[in-house]
């Protein structure tokens, strides 16, 4: 029989209330909506020992949970207003010395889990190294972007190797307030050096993703949620028992409290003692966080949630204008009661060894950048197509779809980087060209047209706009090209894709306004380093 452990000290219990009964009407009339399912990260790392790759740790736990778990606080109405007001706050406003990207309907928020020793409880878990005079500062070993679509119905949180070796932009010193000049490092050394606003500046520079908040939790405030939530459940293929993390479990499944999770996802001695084994077992774990604290059984509960939402509020920093903005921040929950686990899915960086140092990694290229894409191009909220009567004649495919591309701007090489992009989504690019208007001047916007004579052309053409940003209105006429030039994609359709010999050819015309493709076919690695949280509940590491 499964050997499962109970949270000690946790055992809080509700009145049970009958179905129907006045006290459950009452209960579920104050419950709050369902909390965005936030977060996913990576734990704070133990400092002892094991080396550059094998001390990726706590840091990215206590990040995602903690963010799932401020979704979670973004629920409450004004029985919660009182817990807002203890969530610790940074001015960060005026820090920023880098041109930002703009702002899009999604909300792009930084999760940041920080290993300070500073305060009693968090100096139980590491002493300053005298060889090293800043042992006892603020680190980290976690840095996850976590994306909310504009619909907030999902969430992807994308983890970045803290070994990661990236160009960092010139940055002003946190507490000094002095200027750092940009410099090759390992990604971490922004938030070490620098402080927040440089990690953020850093991000946004690498990805070109606009960073709206960030979050930071603690190794004592991730104890606190996990205890909130009265204890996370994993399943173990083999038993632990490893002094280094302090922690002794069963195989099966054990359900683990607030120390107990702190010990496991600080544990390197398990399995094959690998990396990449570690963030997977610490993204199941941060799904179970995710169901748990989505759960139906948490949300109409309100003494429970009560509590994990002051839990929450007590254990994270963020940034002073989403702190302070408590409408906004039940807005956000509102707009967030739809998502559901099934809605959050956990990625890490396509990444690969850096050729200069084996014990440091490099970004996988384009497959990184591809992934910001569809990060980038993630920014329509969803609207239901206006009833017509006109049904299409046919169902179109990307691969049946074949386009022209036509550089209308009076930047070199642009129709060759669309086209490149409208192959990776698997459109059938078969040539391109130039478009110069009467007045030499770029075309204002981007414009997609489709032979008069073809009975389908509204129907491929309607695929085509529909991964274009902003989105072009089809129109029936082609025009003439001022130049043509062939073109090979650099990705070759399968054999199986289905053939486009009959279909019309399109023409795409690059105007001024043209932002990007949308991206829904990311790489192989990017896939095999993603998971579902809704998908992880019986899985055993």
């Amino acid at each position: 029989m499964t050997d499962v452990r109970s949270v000690s000290a946790q055992d809080r219990r509700v009145a049970p209330t009958e179905p129907g009964s006045r006290m459950a009407r009452r209960a579920a009339a104050a419950a709050p909506p369902p909390p965005p399912e936030d977060l996913p990260p990576r734990g704070h790392r133990s400092r002892g020992g094991g080396g550059g790759n094998r001390m990726r740790i706590l840091a990215w736990v206590s990040i995602a949970t903690t963010t799932v778990m401020v979704a979670g606080a973004l629920t409450g109405y004004t029985v919660y207003r009182d817990a807002f007001g203890a969530i610790n706050k940074k001015v960060i406003k005026g820090d920023f010395l880098n041109p930002r990207p703009p702002s899009t309907g999604a909300l792009n928020v930084l999760l940041v889990g920080s290993d300070t020793r500073a305060g009693k409880e968090n100096a139980r878990y590491g002493q300053a190294d005298a060889r090293k005079p800043d042992a006892g500062g603020k680190r980290t070993d976690t840095i996850i972007l976590m994306h909310m679509s504009p619909d907030r119905d999902k969430a992807q949180l994308i983890s970045f190797p803290r070994d990661s070796m990236v160009d960092i932009p010139q940055c002003k010193n946190e507490t000094t307030k002095q200027i750092m000049p940009p410099r090759r490092d390992m990604i971490n050394s922004a938030y070490s050096s620098g402080g927040i606003v440089c990690t953020m500046s850093t991000i946004e520079a690498l990805t070109g993703i606009r960073i709206d908040h960030f979050v930071e939790v603690d190794f004592s405030g991730f104890k606190k949620i996990v205890d909130a939530l009265d204890g996370i459940e994993i399943c173990l293929q083999n038993g632990v028992n490893d002094k280094a993390s302090k922690l002794t479990l069963p195989p099966g499944k054990s359900l683990l409290n607030g120390e107990q999770a702190l010990g496991y996802v600080r544990l390197r001695k398990y399995g094959d003692g690998s990396d990449i084994q570690r963030i997977k077992r610490q993204q199941i774990f941060l799904s179970k966080v995710v169901a748990k604290a989505t759960s139906s059984d948490l949300l109409i509960n309100v003494p429970k949630l009560t509590g994990l939402i002051k839990a929450v509020a007590q254990s994270v920093t963020m940034d002073s204008e989403l702190a302070d903005d408590t409408q906004k921040l039940i807005e956000i929950a509102q707009s967030a009661k739809k998502m559901t686990a099934g809605g959050v899915k956990f990625t890490t960086i396509p990444w690969g060894p850096d050729p200069t140092d084996p014990n440091r990694v490099v970004w996988k290229q384009p497959d990184a950048n591809e992934l910001f894409n569809a990060i980038k191009s993630d920014i329509e909220i969803s609207k239901p197509e206006p009833s017509t009567s006109a049904k299409p004649k046919v169902t179109v495919k990307p691969e049946q779809v074949q386009v022209q591309v036509l550089n209308g701007t009076t930047t070199r090489g642009k129709a060759r980087e669309v086209a490149d992009l409208l192959s990776k989504q698997g459109f059938r690019v078969v040539g391109l060209g130039n478009y110069q208007t009467a007045d030499g001047k770029s075309l204002p916007t981007t414009q997609i047209r489709y032979p008069k004579t073809a009975a389908t052309g509204g129907d491929h053409a309607n695929v085509l706009a529909g991964m274009v940003l902003p989105k072009p209105a089809p129109t029936a006429g082609k025009v003439r090209p001022t130049t043509t030039d062939a073109y090979t994609s650099p990705v070759p359709l399968p054999s199986t894709a289905p053939t486009a010999a009959k279909a019309p050819v399109l023409q795409l015309i690059v105007g001024a306004d043209f932002k990007s493709v949308k991206v829904e076919k990311l790489p192989d690695s990017v896939k095999d380093n993603t998971i579902v949280a809704s998908q992880q509940k019986n899985v055993c590491v």
